[in-house]
């Protein structure tokens, strides 16, 4: 009688590795859209129906503007993961550990610096000095509806109440600050680097690379058009 062999226990799955975050500007994204489909419509336009020169001037045109509205619009995209940041900006790809980042600064744009000095803008996360105006404003109302509550003025029949009362039901006042949505993206990074930028696996070197994909139809399309401008 055999005895049974012993099975060697089953390998357990790898725990998945979690996905980057991603951030886009949504406007961005529909303005692009919305000038690639009015380019495109001009372009083919002239491509078809236009006599002599005109659909070689149209080929070039289109070469030359939508890698670039492409660079501006559509293209910028930042990614965050465990590791590492990647930005996607309109004519580079940056790859930064978050062992090599220093500190994310948001003022008239938003941007990323190295621990060597080097500074990265997010194309990705557009600053607005409306709506950071607008986040204020809102803010500061929040604070005077809180002091107003808690030293009994807006009461049940007074004016502020009755605004409360129509709009918020009576709930209480979210008590975190009012943030920008870019600013709150921007506070979500910095999270990340404080957690992140001392584990062993988010060191590296920084790598910068030249979106080529884009750089060279636009530069085809530049010198194209200049040589039929040339010529006449």
């Amino acid at each position: 009688m055999t005895t049974p062999e012993h099975q060697p226990p089953a390998p357990q799955p790898s725990a998945p590795a979690s996905k980057d975050r991603i951030y886009r500007s949504p406007m961005g994204l529909a303005g692009g859209v919305l000038l690639l489909a009015i380019v495109a419509w001009l372009g083919f336009d002239a491509l078809v129906a236009g006599k002599g020169r005109t659909p070689w001037l149209a080929l070039a045109t289109l070469l030359l503007l939508v890698p670039l509205i492409v660079a501006f619009t559509v293209r910028p995209a930042v990614f965050a993961g465990q590791d590492r940041l990647r930005i996607r900006n309109p004519f580079r790809v940056i790859v930064l550990p978050w062992g090599k980042v220093e500190m994310l600064r948001s003022g008239l744009s938003n941007e990323v610096f190295t621990k060597s000095g080097t500074k990265f803008q997010l194309w990705a996360i557009p600053v607005s000095l409306r709506a950071r105006g607008k986040a204020a404003r809102r803010e500061a109302r929040a604070t005077a509806e809180k002091e107003g509550r808690a030293s009994g003025r807006g009461g049940r029949g007074g004016w502020a109440g009755g605004i409360s009362g129509g709009f918020g039901g009576g709930g209480a006042v979210d008590d975190g600050p009012t943030r920008a949505e870019f600013d709150k993206v921007m506070d979500e990074l910095r999270a990340i680097l404080e957690a992140r930028e001392k584990a062993a696996t988010a060191q590296g070197e920084v790598s910068v690379r030249w979106a080529y994909e884009v750089v060279g139809p636009a530069l085809a399309g530049a010198v194209l058009l200049a040589v039929l401008l040339a010529v006449g």
